[in-house]
């Protein structure tokens, strides 16, 4: 059995809401998204900035709803306004597809594909 790492969800258009560089580190995510994506506390994520084009990786823990905030070193790769795409993976030997959960500008779920 050979193990493929397949795109689990994809957060799309979520928008930094605040930054806190002095936090231990992580992205801060809103219960309802952390449910809709299947994304646990302390899981690992693939974040993309749409606004500068950074690619990070951190882990997720749950924040606020309407709240996204980069946390710790990843506050400095991104300003409150900035669109995310949040992806999360997993190891599987049969093909996954994706959840793919679109957002508006106040990070309310909009549509889940």
């Amino acid at each position: 059995m050979t193990l493929k790492k397949f795109l689990k969800s994809k957060i799309h258009g979520a928008r930094v809401t605040g930054t806190n560089l002095n936090y231990e580190g992580s992205i801060s995510l809103p219960p309802s998204l952390l449910k809709e994506a299947d994304i646990k506390p302390y899981e690992f994520v693939m974040v993309v900035n749409k606004n500068n084009g950074i690619r990070f990786e951190t882990y997720a823990i749950k924040g606020k709803e309407g709240k996204v905030e980069l946390n710790g070193g990843t506050a400095r790769l991104g300003h409150p306004g900035d669109e995310l795409l949040i992806f999360s993976f997993v190891l599987s030997d049969k093909e996954v597809k994706p959840d793919i959960i679109v957002v508006d500008e106040n990070n309310r779920i909009k549509q889940k594909k």
